[in-house]
């Protein structure tokens, strides 16, 4: 059958971070080889994570000395110049929206790629896993069975077999073929060792990977929220709900800012063992595996020999011998001693399942089967993980930028507000023009006020311009811009209409207009009020 071999080619963005100096706490270069246990390269991955605590105190510093210069440098402008700031200040806050909205949808791809990657590497651990779990199991079970069956019945036959000296020579001959069996079985590696170590990893790296999940997926949330919210308090201009949003996005800022040096380490460390993982996986296997084990499972390229074929081969020939010992005893043996009989069937029944388990495990150790596996989990750690991690630092470093300057909308969005609010306390309540003023000046209820623009010297013609009232049911009485139009014959005057109710500057009269309102006697002022007295 031919081999079929994966080969593993490290991505170009590995030995891209791979190449980055490393240093220590005392910015000393240390070597960039993935060794996790020495305290230097310790050192090195704990400095590069410190770059995200620099960007946070760095964005700190740059919005304490914006906002003490837009205290320092705040001052009263009019409408005509505040009204465009006011759009920078909207575009702003938009393109901030908007770049905070990219940076998720790459945070998501990344997420999404770094989970993939995390799972495909546990599901091959677990695969890895289960076959080492298989092959101790046969090689216990195969162990077991000689150990304990086989010499359990070669004993009872050498009672029976006391007085045939050539039967018990065969027999011990066979009991050589056991010990042989047994040499090489026990000449294998130490599974049970390599089966803990893999099944704790798998097990420790799906724990971590989860709560990584969760824990981006909740600051992705929190980003969006954060925009949403913003656009709401920037067109309600509510204050409560900026003073929320602050909090939030501060919160969002350490978060982003401390994700940028964890993945930034995170994919530097990664990127070191995918560079040269055989040479770490060959020094961390040595105590329990030899070299030439680990690259045969490593490389499994056709040129390596088995390992471990020869054991096996030893294990086939001395059960093959033990076969043809036991079919000897059962057409010779069996006719001088019947009892023999069943202690013969018990051995040959147990050779056929050690040979069965023998053929097992000479598939399960072969290279094809843990050499996939071990290639699959290189695959997900070192191209779909690692690049998670760069679309997650990017996302980090996108969105700690676009938080610094959402933070900086919402400080000038603060300061147009206070301004806003400091023009409308100076507004004069008695002045006719402000609408408050004129909401509660006008009284829809009051009765139609007289027009001093309609008077005449007849008190007769005052009469006959004020017809008789009529009830309220039957008819609506008529807005006061119609009053002024019968006194002028039906024709509207718009000019003439009272400023109150109409919310329209005051009208302008003419010289005779005025002449007529100074004349008013005191009887006329009786019949109208005091309305519009001076």
């Amino acid at each position: 059958m031919a081999t079929v071999k994966l080969d593993y080619v490290a991505p170009w963005w590995t030995y891209w971070l791979h190449s980055f100096p490393h240093f220590n706490f005392y910015f000393q270069s240390v070597d960039n080889t993935f060794k996790p246990e020495a305290t230097s390269y310790q050192q090195s991955l704990i400095l590069l994570a410190c770059v995200g605590v620099v960007g946070l105190g760095l964005s700190l510093l740059v919005l304490a000395v914006y906002l003490v210069c837009l205290c320092c440098c705040h001052r009263d402008m009019d409408e005509d110049t505040k009204r465009p700031r006011t759009c920078c200040v909207t575009w702003a806050a938009v393109i901030t929206g908007l770049i905070i909205c990219s940076a998720v949808g790459v945070g998501f791809y990344g997420n999404s790629e770094t989970n993939d990657g995390m799972y495909q590497m546990t599901y091959s651990l677990h695969n890895a896993n289960h076959t080492l779990e298989s092959i101790n199991n046969l090689v216990a079970g195969s162990m077991n069975s000689f150990e304990t069956g086989l010499k359990l019945h070669l004993e009872r036959l050498d009672e029976i077999f006391a007085t045939k000296p050539e039967y018990l020579q065969a027999l011990r001959f066979m009991q050589l073929m056991i010990n042989n069996v047994i040499r090489e079985l026990t000449a294998l590696p130490d599974i049970n060792k390599t089966n803990i170590d893999l099944a704790a990893a798998a097990d420790q790296t799906a724990f971590i990977e989860y709560y990584r999940w969760l824990t981006y997926l909740l600051l992705l949330i929190l980003d969006l929220v954060i925009c949403l919210a913003m656009c709401l308090a920037v067109a309600r201009h509510s204050r409560w709900l900026l003073i929320t949003i602050m909090g939030f996005v501060i919160l969002s800022l350490i978060l982003s800012w401390i994700s940028v040096g964890v993945d930034t380490a995170s994919a530097m460390g990664l990127s070191d063992f995918c560079v040269s993982p055989d040479k770490f996986i060959v020094n961390q296997t040595k105590d329990f595996l030899s070299a030439d084990v680990a690259h045969y499972y490593l490389f499994c390229s056709p040129s390596l020999l088995n390992p471990f074929q020869q054991s096996l081969t030893t294990c086939q020939r001395s059960l093959t011998t033990m076969q043809i010992q036991i079919q000897g005893l059962l057409q010779f043996a069996v006719r001088l001693f019947p009892t023999s009989e069943r202690d013969l069937l018990g051995i040959q029944r147990l050779l056929n399942s050690t040979e069965f388990s023998l053929h097992q495990l000479t598939a399960l150790l072969d290279c094809r089967g843990l050499h996939k596996d071990y290639v699959d989990a290189l695959m997900g750690v070192c191209y779909d993980g690692v690049e998670g991690l760069l679309y997650l630092s990017l996302f980090s470093l996108l969105t700690a930028c676009a938080l610094s300057a959402m933070l900086c909308v919402i400080f000038r969005v603060w300061t147009l507000m206070g301004s806003r609010e400091k023009e409308y306390d100076d507004i004069d309540e008695e002045d006719p023009f402000n609408p408050q003023a004129r909401r509660i000046s006008y009284n829809p209820r009051r009765s139609n006020t007289h027009s001093f623009c309609s008077y005449t010297t007849s008190l007769g013609s005052q009469a006959s311009l004020n017809p008789p009232p009529q009830s309220a049911s039957s008819v609506t009485s008529p807005p006061e811009y119609m009053n002024q139009s019968m006194l002028f014959g039906g024709a509207p005057r718009y000019e003439n209409v009272p400023l109150i109710g109409r919310g329209s500057p005051p009208p302008s009269y003419s010289p005779s207009m005025r002449t007529t309102y100074l004349t008013m006697t005191n009887a006329q002022i009786r019949h109208f009020g005091t309305d519009f007295q001076v």
